[in-house]
């Protein structure tokens, strides 16, 4: 073992120490619970912990492997669980007073895969309300007085802290690439349909996904490879061999990536620091990068994306503005409002506009290896917004799969994201994309 204190340990190096008994479940979830002392009265990332219940399944991954029983690629590795996927043994309440105490009789699917893998559930993460723009109580780890972002704000923050390796997150539209990259770690959102969203609150089936969250790209591969996979609950994944996201990770694109610099139609909302950031960036990948102009009449597409997104939350969440909406924040009220008022017609039309969206994008890849742009317009805001989704939007329409890189810092010393792009279906190789890009940068 390295000098690296337990609970800054990778899921990766962590899991290779617990199966080669060099430390335990117990001692690494100990390390990080201390550590959760220290900083959540800052972070406050957790909104649902039972140090006792950690330390019992902790306890059980040790005595499993004591006893000859095979070890998952997880096992005895701690993980954060964003507070609307439902879990059997802890309170899953969704980020509103409208479903305090709720308690599910089962876990939403990923978590029965991650306890399949010998994850240790650790708890329950801050998710914004309803999983849309009102803050919840998370700061950013890197200064207190800033957002962590959303609506995964708990998972990122807590990853960002050195509270647990590794934590899973939800995206409709922002909300795993922007807190990725506001608290300066690896948000990973895979295409669309990839992992199963059965028992993780709905709000459209069209955008949503789910994403993780780690320190290190290696992490971000293993925990995505124990998500992937078909659930009939899950009408819109698919029957697939499993992917192996760390094996090609960790292989060499057979020739140097070429990357599409995309501004996207709202460049005006980048802030100067972030555009004078990405055109350095993309001088340091010279020839390997190009810039790549989307259409101006493509603007359109963030229409499309909140006609479909505010429809379905209202259909989604019809009970919720029947029984309390006067308990709801101003911000979701307007949005479940705007939602009801849509004519069927125009959201018709508008998830008609998504395949040929990805037919155009298709034609693009041809070109290049992925689509290089900011994961938000700059570093993380101040508290009171949970910053502004608009350039992870398209890709979320699409169901692109998305990565964000922590590889820059903005002029107030906060980190600044790098957000990969590619294309529907090629997950790993964005990854193993991503890791030359890593490697390239951190080189130069």
């Amino acid at each position: 073992m390295n000098a690296t204190p337990l609970e800054w340990l990778s899921a990766t190096d962590a899991a290779r120490a617990i199966r080669e008994g060099l430390i335990s479940s117990e001692q690494l979830v100990e390390a990080c619970l201390a550590r959760i002392d220290a900083a959540e009265p800052a972070v406050q990332a957790w909104q649902y912990l039972d140090p006792e219940h950690a330390r019992a399944q902790a306890r059980a991954c040790d005595l499993a492997r004591s006893e000859g029983r095979p070890c998952g690629p997880l096992h005895g590795v701690p993980v954060g669980i964003k507070d609307i996927i439902d879990t059997a043994d802890m309170p899953t309440e969704d980020g509103t007073v409208l479903h305090a105490g709720r308690t599910p009789d089962r876990d939403a699917s990923v978590v029965a895969l991650l306890r399949a893998a010998g994850a240790v559930i650790m708890g329950k993460t801050v998710t914004t309300e309803c999983a849309t723009y009102t803050p919840g109580k998370t700061r950013n780890p890197h200064n207190a007085e800033h957002t962590p972002g959303g609506s995964s704000s708990g998972s990122a923050a807590a990853v960002a802290a050195g509270m647990v390796p590794l934590a899973l997150g939800s995206q409709t539209n922002g909300s795993v690439i922007r807190p990725a990259a506001f608290c300066g770690v690896y948000g990973f959102k895979p295409t669309h349909g990839l992992i199963s969203r059965h028992g993780i609150l709905k709000l459209s089936r069209a955008l949503d996904q789910v994403g993780v969250f780690a320190r290190t790209l290696e992490d971000a591969a293993l925990l995505a490879e124990q998500l992937t996979g078909y659930d009939e609950n899950d009408l819109d994944t698919r029957a697939r061999a499993r992917i192996p996201f760390v094996q090609t990770l960790a292989g060499e694109p057979p020739f140097a990536p070429y990357f599409a610099f995309v501004k996207t139609p709202l460049w005006e909302r980048a802030e100067e620091a972030t555009r004078d950031a990405f055109a350095e960036l993309a001088g340091v990948l010279g020839d390997q990068c190009r810039e790549h102009a989307l259409p101006e009449s493509l603007r359109e597409a963030w229409d499309w994306h909140r006609t479909i997104m505010e429809a379905d939350m209202a259909a989604n969440l019809d009970l919720e503005w029947e029984k309390g909406r006067e308990r709801l924040s101003d911000s979701l009220r307007e949005q479940l409002a705007r939602g009801r008022g849509l004519l069927a017609l125009d959201y018709q039309k508008a998830l008609a506009r998504i395949p040929p969206l990805n037919q155009g994008f298709d034609e693009l890849f041809l070109s290049y290896d992925a689509v290089l742009t900011p994961a938000a317009p700059g570093t993380a805001p101040k508290l009171a917004t949970t910053g502004d989704p608009a350039f992870c939007t398209l890709w979320t329409l699409c169901g692109m799969p998305a990565v964000t890189l922590p590889l820059m810092k903005g002029e107030d010393g906060l980190p600044l994201g790098v957000q990969l792009v590619g294309r529907r279906g090629e997950d790993a190789r964005l990854l193993r994309t991503a890791r030359w890009l890593v490697s390239r940068v951190q080189a130069d």
